[in-house]
């Protein structure tokens, strides 16, 4: 048996308060983990790793209809990544880019990559 009161108005409002600030505490740990994640070079591969297997990167065109939409599924999430990104440290996504550009630009000579 529950104990819920419908007419319990101020119980409603404490819990709905408790939700509330749960829900902040939540979102602003989400935002200084991703942010802190992007502060080193590590970090930005590792993001950079996960929006390209995401799919933001590429086309999510398929001929099958349902791995098409898995394949938005994975690039929708990259994108709400991207968002973020650009929303708390827009200043080191071109960080992100050129560090890969820079990474990746040997890759066709079969030079070593240094880490």
């Amino acid at each position: 048996m529950s104990n819920y009161d419908p007419t319990d108005i101020r119980s409603q409002e404490r819990t709905r308060g408790d939700n509330d600030l749960r829900n902040k505490l939540a979102t602003d740990t989400e935002e200084a983990d991703l942010k802190w994640l992007m502060g080193s070079k590590r970090g930005r591969r590792i993001v950079w790793r996960l929006l390209d297997r995401a799919g933001v990167f590429r086309l999510s065109f398929n001929t099958n209809s349902m791995a098409m939409a898995f394949n938005e599924g994975n690039k929708n999430e990259g994108l709400r990544t991207v968002a973020q990104i650009h929303k708390l440290c827009p200043e080191l996504y071109p960080v992100m880019v050129k560090e890969q550009i820079h990474d990746n630009r040997n890759d066709d000579n079969g030079s070593r990559k240094d880490h």
